[in-house]
């Protein structure tokens, strides 16, 4: 039970759902400071929301020299994910 908490506690913030968004609209990976020039966000920031993503298990963080790279957990489908919610109305198209 304490991972579904885990899991809605890191899908309850719209920067970590604007995370996983972009992440899955991306073929390749991005580094987290990609992520933060999209979102405007100073790089802290957005790794914070990151670790919790990845704690949850919905991404993956990659060492790339020394740099870090973000991918959604394969077998994960965020969008699917967004228009179920969407068509029941318990989210809203920005």
């Amino acid at each position: 039970m304490a991972e579904l908490g885990g899991i809605f506690n890191a899908l309850g913030n719209t920067t970590r759902l604007k995370i996983l968004l972009i992440a899955a609209e991306n073929e390749r990976p991005l580094h987290i400071k990609a992520y933060a020039r999209l979102l405007k966000k100073r790089y802290s920031a957005v790794y914070r929301h990151i670790a919790i993503l990845r704690k949850a298990g919905l991404v993956n963080i990659y060492e790339v020299g020394r740099s870090r790279v973000v991918s959604v957990k394969k077998g994960l489908n965020i969008e699917s994910l967004y228009n179920s919610l969407a068509s029941m109305g318990i989210i809203t198209s920005e």
